[in-house]
């Protein structure tokens, strides 16, 4: 049960790469923090619950003993359990297409990651990003799986009004692009997450930090929609880009950085992208910009001056190495 319980905890902590029980701690605690603050607390409930059902589901297929204790089972069904009751009405329906989709999302997992390692990848938040997808849009036709929160299917919104940049709007937009990354709409919980980052890993916590920033300005200067940008939603994916090729997968180096700043650039594209082509369909992008982003990043398999050669398709091994370089160096 102690062993289960720490693999739910790093499960968490793997969303942001950190294979860390204390940062997992804190993820979750913020996670609350922003339901409880929103007025209702189902995405924490759910992000509980989908967490140990994925990571039950890597037990009971026998998945690699290594994946589970290093919380890889789960990573993408607590995502998943944030998801479905934020977009989806609470409803016994929904429950139970929860537990299905987070169980679901672990095989897949295991699926992709087995076809990409041919590609020296893997498949990163990829699974919960399709699973997800099909569970939404499955809603739009089963009317016991309410979409009220869904957006609506439909041409891409027209420019409304640009942002105000004033120092507070500023602030809790770059940390909404934080908390966003549980499709949490909080700054207190942004916060929280880069806390949670420093715990285990100071340098993820500064690229999470300056992903979201990058974001923030880009989105600023190509005048995309405020409220888009008020709420954080150009800011996660190219938090999550710039930590896994800033934090990751390369050794600190001025081309790493350089490499990194760039994914998270070339993110907002995509993200914009993505927004416009998912529209007519009325699902979100989710952490799909992240993952196609950091694939093509990875795929020419750069090396930079204090590199090896490399091979992106244990990213959580990779990481945990570098953590020990890190401490090392201190």
């Amino acid at each position: 049960m102690k062993n289960f319980f720490i693999s739910c905890l790093r499960s968490a902590g793997q969303v942001f790469f950190q294979n860390s029980a204390w940062s997992g701690i804190l993820l979750i605690a913020g996670i609350f923090w922003g339901s409880h603050q929103a007025g209702s607390t189902a995405p924490a409930w759910g992000a509980l619950l989908a967490l140990a059902v994925s990571t039950l589901t890597g037990r009971i297929l026998h998945l690699p003993e290594d994946d589970g204790r290093q919380g890889l089972w789960g990573f993408n069904g607590i995502l998943v359990g944030c998801a479905f009751p934020t977009f989806l009405d609470n409803s016994v329906w929904m429950w139970l297409a929860l537990i299905l989709c987070a169980a679901l999302s672990t095989w897949v997992r295991t699926g992709l990651n087995n076809v990409m390692r041919t590609w020296r990848i893997n498949s990163l938040t990829f699974p919960f990003v399709l699973t997800v997808w099909l569970f939404l849009l499955a809603a739009h036709s089963m009317h016991s799986l309410p979409s009220d929160s869904l957006p609506v299917p439909g041409e891409p919104a027209a420019f409304a009004s640009a942002f105000d940049a004033g120092f507070m709007p500023l602030l809790r937009a770059w940390l909404c692009g934080i908390s966003q990354v549980f499709l949490i709409d909080s700054p207190i919980t942004g916060l929280i997450f880069i806390v949670a980052l420093a715990v285990s890993s100071p340098r993820a916590a500064i690229w999470g930090a300056v992903g979201s920033a990058v974001a923030l300005c880009m989105a600023i200067l190509l005048r995309a929609s405020a409220s888009d940008i008020t709420h954080g939603l150009y800011g996660f994916s190219p938090v999550l880009t710039a930590i896994a090729l800033g934090a990751v997968f390369h050794r600190p180096s001025f081309g790493a950085a350089i490499w990194a700043l760039l994914g998270c650039i070339t993110t907002v594209f995509v993200q914009a992208a993505f927004d416009t082509a998912l529209a007519p369909v009325g699902i979100p992008s989710l952490t799909a910009p992240f993952c196609i982003v950091t694939w093509l990043f990875l795929l020419p398999l750069v090396k930079f001056a204090s590199d090896k050669a490399p091979d992106h398709s244990d990213w959580h091994r990779h990481g945990g190495r570098q953590g020990r370089h890190d401490r090392k160096e201190r």
